[in-house]
C-alpha cells in the first residue's frame, strides 16, 4: 500500500500486524489463480484520491469478476469495456439528473475527490463476493472511519442494503448521507432512478463552499 496520509490513520484503526496479514493473503490468492483487479490496482481508490481531497464516497460491494473490468475503483471499468448493468444504470441516472457522461472509466471522479471504495478489494475470476466477509472488511471499514474523522464535510452515497449498513460508521454530524436502492437491474426501478444523487451531492458541496464535482468529465 502506498504510504500516504491514509496509511498511518488506517493503521491506527486496525489490529497490530494487519497490513502484514493483508500482504500474506494477497501473496496466497494471487499465486493460486486469476484474481481481479490486477494486484497493482488493489489499492487504487485510496491511491487515486488523497484523503485530504475526499469530497464524496461511493461504496460498492466487490470488484467486477470478469476479464479486464476491475480497476480498483467501485463501479468503474476501462472505456473500451462495455458498461456492466449497474454502471449502465448509474450513467442513465446521471444523464437524467445532470447530463450525459460519454465514458465508462470513472477515474476522473476519483481524481476530483470521489472515493470509489469497494468493501472487498479483490475477487477471484467469475466468483462474485468470494472474498467478502474476510480480510478486507476491517480494512475498508477503517477507510470509512478515517473519512468520517475529517473536519471538512463529505457526502456518503450509499446505494443498496450492503452500502447502507456502513451508515453506522458515519457518525460525524458535518457529513451528509444520500441513500437509495442499488443501481443493479434488480432494484434500480425501486427508487434509484430519480434519486438525483449527483446534483444532490453538488448542491450540498456548494452550500458548504466546496467546489462541486464535474460528474460529466
Amino acid at each position: 500500500m502506498q504510504h500516504s496520509a491514509w496509511h498511518d490513520l488506517i493503521k491506527k484503526e486496525l489490529p497490530e500486524g494487519y497490513f502484514a496479514q493483508i500482504n500474506h493473503f494477497m501473496d496466497d490468492v494471487y499465486s493460486q489463480g486469476t484474481i481481479y483487479p490486477p494486484r497493482e490496482k488493489v489499492f487504487n481508490a485510496i491511491q487515486t484520491t488523497p484523503l485530504e481531497e475526499v469530497k464524496a464516497v461511493i461504496i460498492g460491494q466487490d470488484p467486477y469478476h470478469g476479464p479486464n473490468q476491475a480497476q480498483g475503483l467501485s463501479f468503474s471499468v476501462p472505456d473500451q469495456i462495455p458498461a456492466p448493468p449497474s454502471l449502465q444504470n448509474i450513467l442513465q441516472e446521471l444523464a437524467a439528473d445532470i447530463g450525459e457522461k460519454k465514458n465508462h472509466d470513472l477515474t476522473s471522479w476519483a481524481q476530483q475527490g470521489v472515493l470509489l471504495l469497494n468493501a472487498s478489494l479483490t475477487v477471484p475470476e467469475h466468483q462474485a463476493n468470494a472474498h467478502a466477509n474476510g480480510i478486507w472488511e476491517p480494512f475498508t471499514d477503517a477507510v470509512i472511519k478515517v473519512v468520517n474523522q475529517k473536519d471538512t464535510p463529505v457526502v456518503f452515497i450509499l446505494w443498496g442494503g450492503f452500502a447502507r449498513r456502513k451508515k453506522a460508521l458515519i457518525t460525524n454530524p458535518i457529513h451528509h448521507i444520500i441513500e437509495s436502492p442499488h443501481p443493479s437491474p434488480l432494484s434500480a426501478h425501486r427508487g434509484f432512478f430519480g434519486s438525483k444523487p449527483f446534483s444532490r451531492t453538488n448542491d450540498f458541496l456548494q452550500a458548504q463552499g466546496i467546489e462541486p464535482i464535474d460528474w460529466l468529465q
